[in-house]
């Protein structure tokens, strides 16, 4: 007597349709993946931003004014402002500028959606002598901090 066995394994269909939701994931999650790492690249130069911009706020209350001149070089930045950002043969950091109290500095080796744009920090001085700073640039949006 013969017996008939049900069948193993799975379909054409089954599996094309597997394949079709792998795909969808796939490509909603890949540049989600990469927005999320340049995001993550570019908190080298933002942080770099803050401190700089901290040291800045401090000269600018002991003074009453931003320093005189431009700032360009990091070396620069280290010896007139007390701070630290990686070199730049090390850093993600290709430029820095300083004028008046607007600090640029320019992005590099992240991603070609980003290498040789800028971020700008511009300050604004209250009558009580707040400072408050708002962040713009030619780096794409969706990759500025929130202010």
């Amino acid at each position: 007597m013969l017996r008939k066995r049900g069948q193993k394994g799975f379909t054409l269909i089954e599996l094309l349709i597997v394949i079709a939701i792998i795909g969808i994931l796939a490509a909603i999650a890949i540049p989600m993946y990469k927005a999320q790492t340049i995001k993550a690249k570019l908190t080298e130069v933002t942080n770099s931003m803050s401190a700089t911009a901290s040291a800045l706020g401090a000269y600018y209350m002991d003074n009453v004014r931003w320093p005189a001149g431009s700032i360009g070089t990091i070396q620069l930045l280290s010896t007139s402002l007390g701070v630290s950002v990686p070199p730049a043969a090390n850093s993600r950091i290709s430029v820095v500028n300083i004028t008046g109290g607007v600090i640029t500095f320019t992005a590099s080796r992240i991603d070609a959606l980003v290498d040789n744009l800028t971020l700008v920090m511009t300050p604004t001085t209250s009558a009580e002598g707040a400072i408050l700073w708002s962040w713009s640039g030619t780096v794409p949006s969706v990759y500025v901090p929130k202010k």
